[in-house]
């Protein structure tokens, strides 16, 4: 991402577009339920008035874009069941102002009935050491509160929705509250495949990061951004402006991809097979009187997430593979409610010792935390 004039987002209109994306956010999530059938690939920058980094007369928008069509083929030729939308086939300006430029790429997503919006960018930091891979979600933690702050990416101020407004904030942190619900999980697994998949190739593993990021925050699906290197670093600059890079790259995210489209489809299929059994057994099962709850205590724990569901799976299905037997059923709020884990840890750490081993079996698990 490169450096563009920092945006204003006045509390009023930023209140009347939360407004108009709570409602939303559940159909995009039902929509997911439904299937992975429109991708819309996004190239990030363009034109002249936002052209991106720039290092050695070499623009971030041609790298983004050159990698976002290489992409779009490898998903037409191997996926023929699924879509590809573009949000930008040539260097061109949707608008001279940010927002609207942000916005022009979201409305291209939502009018095409998107199921998963991918944007691509290339990094830059003033330090020419920094380099490696890392894929943003839509979200915060105290870590990219601090970034936002201090500007410490010299590419990423502009595209950060201005959480140090306290009026803003408030509004944006509800918005992120809801999107755990909806499909925050789909963006989340979506950003751990393709940091997989990079990782295989010996990149610099910078991880999944949760940013404000005003392109997320406008686009109503599963949505993430990947950065596939530092133009101001000359090792990366290098890669990812070769063929040899560019063409591993997209590769890389491809298979991603294709893994995401999998397990959605996997899902779906669960769903189709369990939801008569269930319904079955809901019928059977003898109504207890109801009594009285007894407040408790609760504490923090921490499991491994393997599967979500819109609806309940039998914890003994094949489809948990050598974990059938162990993994624990968690229900939630939201369309995915039934989450599956495994392991219970008192400590974030103790789930760590273990997240490697399950990455074997299910390499989109990740670690969450309950009360219990």
């Amino acid at each position: 991402m490169g450096n563009f004039q920092p945006l204003n987002i006045c509390f009023a209109t930023l209140a009347t577009l939360l407004l108009l994306l709570f409602p939303h956010n559940g159909y995009g999530a039902e929509n997911v339920a439904q299937g992975v059938k429109v991708i819309v690939i996004d190239a990030g920058h363009g034109g002249s008035k936002f052209p991106g980094a720039s290092y050695n007369g070499i623009y971030e928008k041609d790298i983004n874009l050159q990698v976002a069509k290489r992409l779009g083929s490898l998903i037409e030729k191997n996926l023929p069941d699924v879509k590809v939308v573009y949000t930008r086939t040539t260097d061109r300006l949707f608008s001279t102002v940010l927002a609207e430029d942000l916005q022009a790429r979201a409305d291209i997503a939502h009018s095409n009935n998107g199921d998963l919006f991918i944007s691509i960018h290339s990094n830059a930091h003033r330090n020419s050491e920094v380099r490696g891979v890392e894929t943003l979600i839509m979200g915060e933690t105290p870590r990219e509160q601090r970034a936002n702050q201090n500007a410490l990416y010299l590419n990423n101020q502009e595209e950060l929705l201005d959480m140090s407004d306290q009026k803003t904030a408030t509004i944006v942190r509800a918005y992120i509250q809801n999107l755990q619900f909806t499909y925050g999980e789909y963006s989340e697994m979506m950003a751990r495949l393709i940091q997989e998949e990079y990782v295989k190739l010996g990149f610099t593993n910078r991880g999944v990061r949760r940013q404000p990021l005003k392109v997320l925050y406008a686009t109503d699906m599963p949505s993430v951004l990947t950065e596939i290197g530092f133009m101001s670093n000359a090792s990366d600059l290098k890669y990812i402006t070769s063929d040899k890079g560019q063409r591993e790259i997209a590769n890389a995210i491809f298979r991603a991809v294709k893994q995401y489209v999998a397990n959605v489809q996997r899902s779906l299929l669960l769903d189709q097979q369990t939801s008569t059994a269930t319904a079955t057994q809901q019928k059977l099962t003898v109504q207890k009187p109801a009594q009285k709850p007894i407040q408790k205590p609760t504490t923090k724990r921490y499991t491994i997430q393997i599967m979500a569901s819109v609806k309940s799976i039998p914890t003994s299905h094949s489809e948990f593979k050598s974990y059938r037997g162990k993994v624990w059923e968690r229900v939630t709020t939201g369309n995915l409610k039934y989450k599956y884990c495994v392991g219970d840890y008192a400590d974030k750490a103790a789930a760590q010792s273990r997240l490697k081993e399950v990455h074997k079996v299910f390499p989109q698990a990740f670690i969450t935390s309950f009360e219990r």
